[in-house]
């Protein structure tokens, strides 16, 4: 049978491969505390789940792509509160199932193979930029970061921006949990817009952060973009911030025509969320209090993990944001491996690219309990 080449250039989904030790590791009956795949165990708060129950439909029927107005509308009354940024929920926004198949699919819309066009995005990053680019018959630049993690105009060639259609920008960051400055973002859009390029900006941990690190909480494309959003695409999700990684719900917020484009293009697949994890959004977008109280079940794992790290004195980077730690390590291959004979289950840097080589990255998704016994056996497995 023959393949996409660009599918057997890939290859296997890396970061799968740790889960799968982990689970050939529990079939063994061996314990196993997994820090690798950014999936929280703490219930979905109930009333969205009560949400869910209650709009299942007697007679089910096609969701459409646009998505339902009363969402468009729960989504831009959510960046108003947060970002204090008004948007058209009728022209402005677009629900997705998920953040990953949203981005994913983003370049298929944009992208003229024969024109060699150009897709940015950062390294170490979410692995699915590139592989999204690929399948859509784009050129590649992988902008590789510096030691704070924070994508900045200047980190993309010249020679490069002259082709570039879509850049993309993470934050806060997905591996290492580095924010983005108001500043660095409004240059990084302003030299899109100089180029005829969209900015596409990935801020699916917008309201994961330490609260006494960001008052305000980490900054967005939205607040630096001209009005109307103009060249420039957000990328929101209820994954984290609400516990809902399995109900696939997400948003693109931002330029009108961008956003007509993607409609059409979802429409044509037929990719929507159904209606009912629709009405579990509703929910999710129109309170905020829960999204607080994950926060702080988050920080206080975050500090739980620190303290080891910082017993042991290895230096955690960035990390304030987000839902992972970023450790920088001597060989994150070897340190992955000797964590998982003691039953500790981490992703090595190198997994989201280059320039990830020497660090090790862990989602704060185990149990408070669970930190707690991993950090004492972080202490002797590292000590």
């Amino acid at each position: 049978m023959k393949l996409n080449p660009v599918l057997t250039q890939l290859g296997h989904y890396p970061i799968a491969t740790i889960r799968e030790r982990a689970v050939a590791r529990e079939e063994a009956g061996l314990p196993v505390i997994d820090f690798s795949i950014g999936d929280p165990r703490e219930p979905t708060p109930e009333f969205i789940a009560d949400a869910l129950r209650d709009a299942v439909p007697v007679i089910s029927q096609y969701p459409t792509a646009a998505g339902r107005a009363e969402l468009r509308t729960a989504i831009a009354d959510y960046v108003q509160r947060r970002f204090s940024v008004t948007i058209d929920p009728a022209r402005q926004v677009i629900p997705t199932s998920g953040s990953k198949e949203a981005i994913f699919s983003t370049p298929l819309a944009f992208i003229d193979r024969e024109a060699h066009d150009v897709v940015v995005f950062p390294s170490p990053g979410y692995p699915v930029y590139e592989r999204g680019s690929l399948f859509a018959g784009a050129q590649i630049h992988r902008a590789v970061l510096g030691e704070d993690f924070i994508l900045r105009a200047d980190d993309i060639p010249d020679r490069v921006w002259e082709q570039t259609r879509l850049v993309w920008t993470c934050t806060p960051h997905n591996p290492s949990g580095t924010v983005t400055s108001l500043g660095d973002l409004s240059d990084l859009y302003q030299r899109c817009r100089s180029v005829g390029a969209t900015l596409l900006s990935d801020e699916c941990y917008a309201d994961t952060y330490e609260e006494a690190a960001y008052p305000a909480g980490p900054p967005s494309v939205l607040q630096v973009a001209d009005e109307g959003i103009s060249g420039a695409l957000v990328y929101l999700s209820l994954s984290k911030r609400s516990g809902m990684t399995g109900y696939r719900s997400g948003a693109i917020i931002g330029d009108a025509d961008a956003i007509s484009a993607l409609k059409s293009l979802r429409s044509t697949t037929g990719t929507a969320s159904p209606d009912f994890v629709q009405s579990a959004a509703v929910a999710a977008w129109s309170d905020d209090a829960h999204a607080k109280e994950r926060r702080a079940l988050f920080g206080a794992k975050r500090a739980i993990l620190r303290r080891a790290f910082d017993e042991l004195g290895l230096d955690v980077v960035g990390s304030r944001a987000g839902l992972y730690l970023w450790v920088r390590v001597a060989d994150d291959l070897a340190v992955t491996d000797d964590l998982l004979e003691a039953g500790i289950v981490v992703t090595p840097g190198r997994y989201f690219g280059e320039g990830g080589e020497g660090y090790i990255r862990l989602a704060l998704v185990p149990t408070l309990g669970e930190c707690e016994e991993a950090a004492d056996a972080l202490r002797a497995a590292l000590g």
